[in-house]
């Protein structure tokens, strides 16, 4: 929800975190801004940019298949996912959704690794670009926190 009250957290450090990041190419305009933001979001909290690797995927519909392949490698605090998918007039938009989601969601559970979802779903295009810095900036700081809590709990 935009301008959502998130709750108060203190700092984060992202320091010492290896991080990696699926973008999807599919509406790249979105996409692009969603890293843009990801990547001076995660910088700003101290994760060093060779600890960081990105890659691109066609659409939504390829990120979990690109998240699994990094929980398989190892050695990432926490992963990324960046997707923008807009309604259209069909039924596709549902199914992409619904699939990507839950793919993301799948590999997380089963690797136990956190993973920010920043795939954004909308009903048009304006509503995408109202919501890409914002989307952007939460994603990186939901994978330093989570990686963060993750290791405490381990």
């Amino acid at each position: 929800m935009l301008n959502a009250n998130k709750g108060a957290l203190g700092a984060l450090d992202g320091k010492g975190l290896r991080i990696g990041i699926v973008q999807a190419r599919f509406n790249d305009d979105i996409t692009g801004a969603l890293a843009t933001a990801c990547l001076a979001e995660l910088s700003a909290l101290g994760v060093a940019d060779e600890a960081i690797d990105h890659v691109f995927v066609p659409g939504a519909l390829e990120v979990p298949v690109a998240l699994q392949a990094f929980a398989e490698r190892g050695g990432y605090q926490a992963l990324i996912a960046l997707g923008c998918i807009i309604r259209g007039e069909t039924y596709h938009f549902e199914l992409v959704a619904n699939e990507s989601g839950a793919g993301v969601s799948r590999v997380a559970l089963d690797y136990r690794i956190p993973i920010a979802n920043a795939i954004i779903t909308t009903e048009n295009l304006a509503q995408a670009v109202a919501r890409q810095t914002d989307k952007g900036r939460d994603a990186a700081r939901v994978a330093v926190e989570m990686a963060r809590l993750l290791a405490q709990l381990q």
